[in-house]
């Protein structure tokens, strides 16, 4: 019983440690557009319509367990073909993803670490846009799991798409 107990122990012993951990976040860049200031501020009924499109991308560093997450926000608002305000923002962060099979931490990056930057990044928008003069803009949470699975999903039934035609 004592060497079960002792081999079960080394198995264990022999799995790697499963991390995720935030180690840093930060604005990796930012600009901020009002090609119509300061006339626009002077327009009665301001009503734009606003468009925002929303990315991400992530490398492993190096020979290390840590990845960099970067969550790309680019909002702009317009009245007709005229643009209002113009932001783009690259929120990033670093995360320690280690111990987790390749299809595991792929579900990581695509969901935990881009709900994780999102609100920083909600907040640097509404800041940058309230400091370029105009009301406060509110983003929308966003389902990144969601996101994650139609994403999945789509890739898969065009993988089983190509591999029908090639038959």
């Amino acid at each position: 019983m004592t060497d079960e107990i002792a081999a079960a122990a080394a198995g264990q012993a022999e799995q790697p440690r499963r991390t995720v951990a935030l180690r840093k976040i930060y604005v990796k860049d930012m600009s901020f557009e009002s090609p119509m200031a300061p006339q626009i501020f002077t327009t009665a009924d301001l009503q734009p319509t606003s468009n925002l499109n929303l990315r991400t991308t992530h490398r492993k560093l190096d020979d290390q367990p840590i990845y960099e997450m970067v969550l790309t926000l680019t909002l702009d608002s317009k009245i007709g073909d005229d643009t209002v305000f113009l932001v783009e923002l690259h929120q990033a962060g670093l995360f320690q993803i280690e111990g987790f099979n390749e299809a595991e931490a792929a579900q990581i990056l695509g969901t935990f670490c881009p709900n994780t930057l999102f609100p920083y990044a909600r907040e640097a928008i509404a800041s940058a846009v309230q400091r370029g003069g105009f009301p406060e803009f509110l983003l929308q949470p966003i389902d990144f799991d969601g996101l994650w699975a139609r994403n999945q999903a789509e890739q898969a039934a065009a993988a089983q798409q190509a591999a029908g035609d090639t038959h």
